[in-house]
């Protein structure tokens, strides 16, 4: 005795708008995805550097490395314009 609502569950849409939304931003969301995946790829090329480094420079690299991940988390919470 199945449900008929079941299919919903097992990964069918419950609606074309779903669907939909995902094929008009897909390409813009590809390049950021890349983007994201490039960028956490430096990073960890960076702490694997870090890493190597005596415990002194260690603390100093990530100390800076800090600085500039807050500053760019900073940027992110200001307004934009949107002129």
């Amino acid at each position: 005795m199945s449900d008929p609502t079941d299919t919903a569950a097992e990964g069918a849409p419950a609606s074309g708008t779903e669907q939909g939304g995902a094929e008009q931003g897909g390409a813009e969301q590809n390049g950021a995805e890349e983007n994201g995946a490039e960028e956490n790829g430096a990073l960890l090329s960076r702490l694997r550097l870090i890493e190597d480094q005596p415990l002194a420079d260690r603390a100093e690299a990530l100390s800076q490395l800090h600085d500039e991940l807050r500053t760019r988390l900073e940027a992110g919470d200001a307004p934009r314009s949107h002129g």
